[in-house]
């Protein structure tokens, strides 16, 4: 554990460093990493500061002390030798600035997710996993990379007060009031694609939910999960990650 960066930093500050490290292992281990080239960002309690991951480093090499911590304006604020993804800078940083309730931003370029924000239908009804994201899912028209200043206000307004942005031709987006929450919708965002891709390959007729169960869904949600959301699943995902690959409180 890295005390002296621990030390200066707020309590606050430690838990969320601690929980995005934490949630880039675990991208990892599900096989939603894409070699260095996505990210998850973190709000910082009390602040507009956020933190995001060292660019050029491997997701299951990321510690709570290696993360950078950044401002709105994409300018470092402690020190740190590795530089930050500039789309990532500007995807994330739009949505922290627009969207106070969200803590925190997953993005991911899964195999899945990319292959069904190639589809011009999207995410179809085909499962219970898709049954949940349907509930709050937005889409974004591809733009190139992620770099032009201009795109920020129509990712913002395309994704409004959504949990789930399919980023067409480019992959998955979550939101949520903690990491947790963000890393549950993800894992069944990408469950949704997976599934819609291997029932498409079944090459059978396929069944639809009907929108009078898809409206369901908000009560339900709360219903399944006892009302704690992500936070539900995420101690069992910590101690799942403590035995395959501890580490990243460093």
């Amino acid at each position: 554990m890295n005390d002296s960066l621990r030390n200066t930093v707020s309590p606050e500050e430690w838990q969320a460093r601690v929980d995005l490290a934490a949630a880039y292992r675990l991208v990892a281990l599900y096989g939603w990493d894409d070699l260095i080239f996505t990210h998850i960002s973190v709000k910082i309690p009390g602040t507009e500061h956020f933190l995001i991951n060292p660019y050029g480093m491997m997701f299951e090499e990321i510690t709570a002390s290696s993360l950078v911590k950044i401002n709105l304006a994409g300018e470092k604020l402690t020190d740190s030798p590795w530089p930050i993804n500039p789309a990532g800078f500007t995807i994330h940083s739009c949505v922290h600035e627009a969207r106070p309730d969200v803590q925190c931003v997953m993005h991911t370029h899964s195999i899945n997710g990319v292959a069904v924000s190639a589809q011009k239908n999207g995410v179809l009804p085909l499962s219970q996993q898709s049954f949940f994201v349907l509930s709050s899912l937005a889409y974004h028209d591809y733009e190139g990379v992620a770099l032009l200043e201009g795109e920020k206000p129509r990712l913002v307004r395309d994704l409004v007060d959504k949990r789930f942005l399919m980023l067409r031709n480019h992959g998955l987006l979550t939101t949520g009031n903690s990491v947790a929450e963000a890393f549950l919708s993800m894992y069944v965002f990408e469950a949704t694609c997976m599934i819609q891709v291997r029932a498409q390959a079944g090459g059978g007729e396929l069944t639809f939910i009907p929108q009078p169960i898809l409206d369901l869904a908000p009560g339900q949600i709360t219903q399944v999960t006892l009302g704690m959301g992500g936070a539900l699943a995420w101690p069992a995902l910590l101690r799942k990650l403590d035995r395959v690959n501890p580490g990243y409180k460093d």
